[in-house]
């Protein structure tokens, strides 16, 4: 439609206004870029136009101008449309960065979101395995108490009384290391190896199990590699006290050649079946563990056998840097 005014325009526009018209052309050219962006239509597009300026040309009695104006138009045409190429694509540029933006921003509020419901789960399970079954173990040895002294079986009572302040004493233990690592210091803060030193003292003042830290030179790690690392030998360690009946516990840091971080922990306590891993209810640890050393692609070895104890062996890349 832009083209048959153009030509209309042409047919009845006076001498002087032929070079507008040239300029008309090209700006309908460049427009076609954007509108179709097709190298074959912006090339049939200037074609037509330049078609319909030589005709106009012609019928206005011009012919000895024809060369002139063509050699105005094509250059000009030429120009316009790299102009309006480079303008589109940087358009277009800026329209997938915007894109890519907020998709940055969709997955980093997943990513939040994933990490919250992990925690979540995680602490559901501590509260669960220490609160809720230490409150239910007190409740049912309440409940026996109640029995033997309505039996008048007095001495019976009392050392189900002991029990159960015993039994009061590891829940109370439990939750205050589930507060403690909550309000820990940062493990970037006091170092990887410091902040496993206090976690295993706290391991030693809280079970009585005597638990050996052996920790060679290690490289700065950085601090996502860190809070895993940290959280796996937590982990060891609250299922060493809650389910192994361990007299001892080893520890085990060093770096090994090419940047492998070496993690051991070892027990001498009652061991279990390896092969039931993930397949009890409420237990879910070891799980925990294995999927922490898979989110930093490392391998991990599980050794265990009834009445043998537990050594647990992980090997991980350490990276080069944050």
């Amino acid at each position: 439609v832009q083209g048959g005014l153009a030509f209309l325009c042409g047919l009845i526009m006076p001498d002087g206004f032929q070079p507008t018209l040239i300029g008309l052309y090209s700006l309908l050219i460049g427009q076609s870029v954007g509108i179709y962006y097709q190298i074959s239509k912006v090339l049939m597009v200037s074609l037509f136009c330049i078609l319909l300026m030589c005709v106009a040309t012609i019928l206005m009695g011009h012919l000895h101008l024809l060369v002139i104006y063509l050699m105005i138009m094509i250059p000009l045409i030429i120009s316009i449309v790299g102009y309006a190429v480079m303008f589109f694509r940087q358009v277009q540029a800026r329209v997938r960065i915007q894109t890519s933006l907020q998709e940055l921003e969709i997955a980093h509020q997943k990513v939040e979101q994933l990490t919250l419901t992990n925690e979540r789960q995680r602490m559901a399970r501590d509260l669960h395995d220490t609160l809720a079954q230490g409150l239910a173990g007190l409740i049912m040895q309440l409940e026996a108490i109640n029995a033997h002294l309505s039996n008048d079986n007095v001495k019976r009572g009392q050392e189900i009384v002991q029990q159960a302040m015993e039994r009061a004493r590891v829940a109370l233990a439990d939750a205050r290391s589930a507060i403690d690592d909550l309000r820990t210091q940062s493990v970037e803060e006091i170092g990887f190896i410091e902040s496993v030193e206090e976690e295993v003292q706290r391991f030693r003042s809280t079970t009585g199990i005597n638990c050996v830290l052996t920790a060679g030179a290690i490289m700065p790690l950085p601090s996502m590699f860190v809070e895993h690392a940290k959280h796996i030998i937590s982990e060891g360690l609250t299922n060493i006290a809650r389910h192994s009946q361990a007299q001892h516990a080893w520890i085990t840091i060093e770096e090994k050649i090419q940047g492998i971080l070496y993690l051991e922990i070892k027990d001498d306590g009652i061991g279990f079946d390896s092969e039931k891993i993930g397949k009890q209810v409420g237990h879910y640890g070891l799980i925990g563990m294995q999927e922490r050393v898979r989110i930093l692609k490392g391998t991990i070895d599980i050794q265990s056998k009834t009445q043998e104890g537990t050594i647990i062996q992980i090997e991980v890349l350490i990276p080069k840097g944050e």
